[in-house]
């Protein structure tokens, strides 16, 4: 049995609302995340989606990039420019998903990166300070 001592309550201010149909959960109005948090979220959905389809291609879900296009309703010229955010550096990647580390260019020309050797996209993705 518990007792009412030992319970601990805890109240986060959200709200729900529907968008599209669906229930999406906002935070408090004064919520402001951290900047280490913050990452455009357009990023870390192309990146997710370029390595769904890597995946796909590498299990055989699916043979080619034309079959990823035909099920997504978008065009080859676009999953074959995408899929290369699937290339980035490891580096590259922890510091865009996980460190949420700011982009210092546009996601058009992160794409351009991805062509770029390993050990030469960390100096162009991020604005790095000078030591």
């Amino acid at each position: 049995m518990t007792h009412a001592d030992d319970t601990i309550r805890v109240l986060i201010p959200l709200k729900v609302r529907k968008k599209n149909g669906r229930p999406k959960i906002l935070p408090p109005a004064d919520y402001l995340p951290s900047e280490d948090q913050t990452q455009d979220p357009h990023i870390l959905r192309a990146i997710g989606r370029a390595w769904s389809w890597r995946r796909q291609l590498e299990t055989g879900a699916a043979s080619t990039i034309q079959d990823i296009a035909a099920a997504e309703k978008v065009s080859d010229r676009f999953v074959s420019r995408m899929m290369r955010f699937a290339y980035l550096s490891p580096e590259v990647l922890d510091n865009l998903v996980i460190r949420r580390v700011p982009l210092a260019l546009s996601l058009n020309d992160l794409v351009a990166v991805a062509d770029r050797p390993w050990a030469e996209q960390m100096d162009m993705v991020f604005e790095l300070p000078e030591t």
